[in-house]
């Protein structure tokens, strides 16, 4: 799945993604992509500056770790962030029952 189809849901993704503790970005990614089976592929060059941005916004905060000889830098949710992530939950909940709903190969309710 591209990027550009996933327009308006990445952030809500990643938060996702970081709902189960910290995680560096690299691992951000794999968890998307086998969490998606490997239909959601982001490039380190979608998901950084996604994940940078959420931090400005204050859902996310990030920290500096060394483990196996480098520096990696860790983000996790902030309170903020978990709200985000409840609220983005219920709106991707009615938009696609309602996308469903109009998806459905079934004849179009007759308006009278």
């Amino acid at each position: 799945m591209r990027a550009e189809a996933l327009k308006g849901h990445l952030d809500g993704l990643l938060l996702a993604a970081l709902e189960q503790g910290p995680l560096h970005g690299y691992a951000v990614i794999e968890r998307l992509r086998a969490g998606s089976e490997g239909r959601i592929d982001l490039p380190t060059g979608t998901v950084y500056p996604a994940l940078h941005r959420l931090e400005r916004a204050g859902l996310v905060r990030s920290q500096w770790s060394s483990g196996s000889g480098r520096r990696r830098r860790s983000y996790e949710l902030t309170p903020g962030g978990i709200a985000a992530l409840d609220t983005t939950r219920s709106g991707w909940e009615e938009f696609s029952t309602a996308v469903s709903a109009l998806l459905r190969r079934r004849p179009w309710p007759v308006m009278t």
